[in-house]
């Protein structure tokens, strides 16, 4: 089996493994326990958000751990907005772009729907990505905060945050991004990007899911939104997964490390197999930014074909992707992200996204590639003869 969906997923790497195993045998404890084993726990927890301070290039107490992306961006995008309008009530407005991930789409959804917000949404261009001029147009002198994805978990585009977090603060709004795909694939130091709060999920990394972490600033005002026993300075109650922090941390630690030389070898096969791909499937478009992408992720549309049907065809020769957000899996609609972009709803439905993990090799994507030129023929191959 090729395995070519890392977006949605990666498998645990060994070493992450290795550094959790003490903490969820004999380093069980409670790390709010003022014994021996508590405490023990509490160095091991201060020892992972250290390590993912270092690499975020911030205090250690501006990271916040958390279940994993998804939380991150709602405690992001629903704390700062409610602590903004809390301290100043007129600013009820948010932005958020055209091609963002369902939680921060959704949370923003939420305090449009109970707490009085206005949604202002910022459209994207042909490759998926924001402008800063798209940005100005929709920033208004009551906007509580501004959430722009690092790079899109559908097509790959990146986007040029450290322009887009630069505009915002001139209008003096705080700046958050999700960074869950881009974690171990682009830089990540918060003061050169600018931003002031970012989210990332361990298990995109080699962690595994359900441990993450947010990045906010310590001049940023936040509103919990998981309230109980006060962990992570009043932040985010509930008891630590030491081990989750600790495996997030490890995980994150050797992607960075690797980080350049990964980077580079990925985009020179991810290129490769994008110009195999069109080169054998000519009618396939190519979706997102042409350079301005993350080096893991390769989508397509193949008109004159279901997605779904190129799916099942490519898993049967050994090839396993998907047809975007793992987030949206079972649903028939077309991808909001796409036709943001401005495909239409029936190319949409022909999406194919293929994305890697680091340890992907040219005979993958070679292997891959074939399958794909091998699969959509069949597929067409099919529908014509069902025809009348």
């Amino acid at each position: 089996m090729i395995f070519l969906d890392a977006a949605a997923t990666t498998p645990v790497r060994r070493e992450v493994l290795d550094a959790m195993w003490p903490h969820l045998t004999g380093g069980f404890g409670n790390p709010s326990s003022h014994h021996t084993l508590g405490e023990s726990a509490a160095a091991a927890l201060a020892g992972a958000r250290s390590a993912v301070a270092a690499v975020l290039g911030c205090r250690q107490g501006e990271v916040v751990f958390t279940s994993g992306g998804t939380e991150a961006d709602n405690l992001a995008v629903k704390g700062i907005a409610l602590a903004r309008q809390a301290a100043s009530p007129q600013l009820d407005r948010v932005v958020i772009s055209a091609v963002e991930h369902p939680a921060v789409e959704e949370s923003a959804r939420y305090l449009e729907r109970f707490h009085g917000f206005t949604v202002d949404v910022v459209p994207v261009d042909a490759t998926g990505r924001v402008t800063p001029e798209a940005l100005a147009a929709v920033l208004h002198p009551e906007t509580a905060l501004v959430s722009i994805m690092y790079a899109n978990n559908e097509v790959g585009t990146v986007q040029p945050i450290p322009a887009l977090a630069e505009l915002a603060h001139a209008r003096g709004v705080p700046f958050h991004t999700d960074a869950v795909q881009a974690a171990g694939w682009l830089p990540l130091d918060t003061s050169s990007l600018g931003v002031d709060a970012m989210s990332i999920s361990g298990h995109k990394l080699g962690a595994p899911k359900g441990c993450g972490a947010l990045f906010v600033r310590s001049r940023v005002r936040l509103e919990p939104v998981i309230h109980g026993g006060g962990q992570e300075r009043g932040r985010r109650s509930g008891t630590e997964n030491v081990a989750g922090a600790v495996g997030l941390a490890t995980a994150l630690t050797l992607a960075q490390d690797r980080q350049p030389e990964q980077q580079a070898r990925v985009e020179t096969l991810r290129d490769r197999f994008i110009g195999a791909v069109l080169a054998g499937v000519p009618q396939a478009i190519l979706t997102g930014h042409p350079s301005e992408r993350l080096p893991s992720v390769a989508s397509f549309c193949f008109p004159g074909t279901s997605g779904e049907s190129v799916l099942l065809e490519l898993e049967r020769r050994g090839v396993v992707c998907s047809s975007g957000s793992a987030c949206a899996a079972g649903s028939d609609a077309p991808s909001p992200v796409l036709t943001a972009m401005g495909i239409s709803a029936e190319v949409a439905q022909t999406a194919v996204r293929f994305s890697f993990d680091a340890s992907v090799t040219q005979e993958d994507l070679a292997a891959a590639a074939a399958a794909v030129r091998a699969a959509v023929g069949s597929v067409k191959n099919l529908g014509a003869g069902q025809r009348p």
